[in-house]
């Protein structure tokens, strides 16, 4: 079948009856409910853009001859790793980048663990084709998937197999000619609950050993696979209107907790069974890092884009421009976004073929992107707080204008240098949303861990980064320096 359309995805998501429980109660229907409507709207308006811009957002199946979603595609040109982050910015526009797990970021992962599938053929070749025919089915059925990678945080200074309880985590139950059983707790994903599947990996943050087989694992099972239980967070969409809450009305995706109460999976739906050592090499090997990264630099590009655009209105709205330290930190932003371009235009004018024949983007530039931007983003967030000033906490609502006897004094009282004070406080409101409300506050977390602790990522980057060169030329200069004693 072809890519679907959002109608299609409210269809599955409302047939499927998930195992979601929020508040303490659990879900009847998903598609209903006020702390998942919204985002559920959004992600079918990314599935409805596909059709309106089928030039940028679809491309022929290879296999088929239908027409797909082009964030599934295997780039094999330059042409065609830029016209999958366009498709990829396209879709980030929608939300101004604040869809961390709009479907984008795991068909990109889908796609290189189908391509490059030879790393699970180290344990069994019938999980080389098990990730290819996923891969396929995934694109040809325009699956949106969430994921997750990482155990409780139940005593971080422990291996899984030493844990107290060592089997709260995920873990490898048992073996059987149909299948395996597994059980245990995995955390967090994002979307938990509001799309077709779910794709458990394994975190290489922290790399496991061969006592932790039983905890090494990757597998994709849909979301209402019986024994299969999302438990989600307090929901921070607080059923306000769109005015009150551009954005937490939005886009609140949600995290969940996944619980597996001896879920089985189909051994055709296994991937890795057992093995730490390909579970620890998975994202590098296949070069599905490369790939995610490259989304997420593509959407954060969008992200700084739409945060600029804030700072440069409010900036306008209340004539703060002649002031040097609103023009300094509007360049701090202006720096950020240069830079961040340019490491994306170096990824993908850098970008080489692998041996899978996949148009693979400059990892050194994507790798210091995504090691750069969890510690710069809550700067930016910062400046547009400090330039919002006390305007961020005198927001009226949408209610207080629209009332008869008020609505005239706060118009007039929250009036800008050039912009009325109902358009004012609408751009307030977003301001604030973005930075100070439980949505906007969650966003600054959520990017500083994006890809993991940023600073054990910062140990991994300098451990792996080409120091020899540099300290050459250090050892060159002094060797030709050497002052002559007479």
């Amino acid at each position: 079948m072809p890519a679907k359309t959002g109608k299609e995805y409210k269809e599955r998501i409302k047939k499927s009856k998930n195992n979601i429980y929020i508040h303490g109660e659990k879900v009847d229907d998903v598609t209903e409910h006020p702390a998942f409507k919204n985002v559920i709207d959004s992600m079918a308006r990314l599935y409805d853009l596909q059709y309106e811009k089928p030039e940028k957002m679809l491309y022929t199946s290879p296999t088929t001859g239908e027409k797909v979603g082009m964030t599934y595609i295997q780039p094999r040109t330059k042409e065609e790793l830029i016209a999958r982050r366009e498709a990829i910015q396209e879709w980030a526009r929608t939300s101004a980048g604040m869809m961390g797990r709009s479907p984008d970021y795991l068909n990109a992962e889908v796609m290189a663990m189908g391509v490059a599938n030879d790393l699970f053929a180290e344990d069994d070749p019938m999980f080389a084709e098990n990730a290819r025919k996923y891969y396929e089915y995934a694109r040809e059925n325009d699956i949106s998937l969430t994921h997750t990678l990482i155990h409780p945080q139940v005593n971080r200074s422990k291996a899984q197999h030493e844990q107290k309880d060592a089997n709260v985590s995920l873990h490898l139950v048992e073996k059987n000619k149909d299948g395996i059983i597994v059980d245990g707790i995995r955390l967090l994903a994002t979307q938990g609950g509001i799309t077709d599947e779910i794709l458990v990996f394994p975190s290489t943050v922290k790399k496991a050993g061969e006592k932790d087989d039983p905890y090494s694992l990757a597998f994709a099972i849909p979301n209402n696979t019986p024994g299969l239980k999302f438990i989600c967070r307090e929901a921070f969409d607080y059923e306000k209107s769109h005015w009150d809450h551009p954005l937490g009305s939005r886009f609140e995706e949600g995290d969940a907790i996944v619980s597996f109460e001896n879920v089985f999976v189909p051994w055709e739906r296994v991937f890795v069974c057992g093995n730490s050592s390909i579970c620890n090499r998975t994202f590098r090997d296949t070069n599905a890092v490369v790939h995610m990264s490259h989304q997420v630099v593509s959407k954060n590009v969008v992200k700084t884009e739409f945060l600029l655009g804030v700072v440069l209105s409010i900036i306008d709205a209340i004539g703060i421009e002649q002031f040097q330290h609103v023009k300094d930190k509007g360049t701090e932003i202006m720096l950020v976004l240069e830079t961040m371009r340019s490491h994306l235009y170096r990824a993908e004018h850098n970008a080489k073929l692998d041996k899978w024949g996949t148009m693979t983007p400059d990892f050194e530039a994507l790798d210091a992107a995504r090691n750069w931007y969890p510690r710069i983003y809550p700067r930016l967030t910062e400046i547009l707080r400090i330039l919002g000033a006390s305007g961020l906490m005198a927001i009226p609502t949408e209610a207080d204008f629209n009332h008869e006897e008020i609505g005239p004094i706060v118009r007039r009282a929250m009036q800008g240098a050039n912009i009325d004070g109902y358009e004012r406080v609408q751009l307030f409101r977003l301001a604030w949303d973005m930075t100070m409300s439980a949505f906007g506050s969650r966003q600054i977390h959520y990017e500083y861990y994006f890809f993991g602790d940023p600073i054990r990522m910062g140990m991994v980057y300098f451990d792996n980064y080409e120091k020899d060169y540099y300290k050459n030329l250090v050892r060159e200069f002094l060797g030709t320096s050497k002052v002559t004693s007479y």
